[in-house]
């Protein structure tokens, strides 16, 4: 799925990366294997599309207002991606922002994954 961005877009996304750490897609999997939470943050049809293994899916419009219920303690390792890293880097952004301290995203989303894939 290709995206046009604004300028704007663009510098709140270079903004919230700064803010954030990104991990390779092997770190990810390493996390995830030592129990963190993997969440998806595309839309549901893009989830349903392709993800992968153990992704739970929570749209990044949505992600505030359902994340206290799923993972009610915020020292839980997450890890979030989308395709390609940008709304991955804004989650993650705004869960620190909630005040979640071990929150990383996948740089360069699910097209940078060589993880299997369902």
């Amino acid at each position: 799925m290709s995206h046009s961005l604004s300028d704007a877009s663009l510098q709140q996304i270079q903004l919230a990366k700064s803010r954030i750490t990104q991990i390779s897609p092997d770190q990810a999997q390493t996390l995830v294997q030592n129990g963190a939470v993997l969440i998806d943050v595309r839309e549901r049809e893009e989830f349903e599309t392709h993800h992968l293994p153990g992704a739970i899916n929570i749209s990044r419009a949505v992600l505030a207002d359902h994340i206290p219920a799923l993972i009610p303690n915020p020292s839980t390792p997450v890890v979030c991606y989308c395709a390609g890293g940008n709304r991955g880097a804004l989650a993650t952004d705004a869960l620190q922002q909630l005040g979640y301290k071990n929150v990383v995203s996948i740089q360069g989303g699910l097209n940078a994954c060589a993880l299997p894939a369902s």
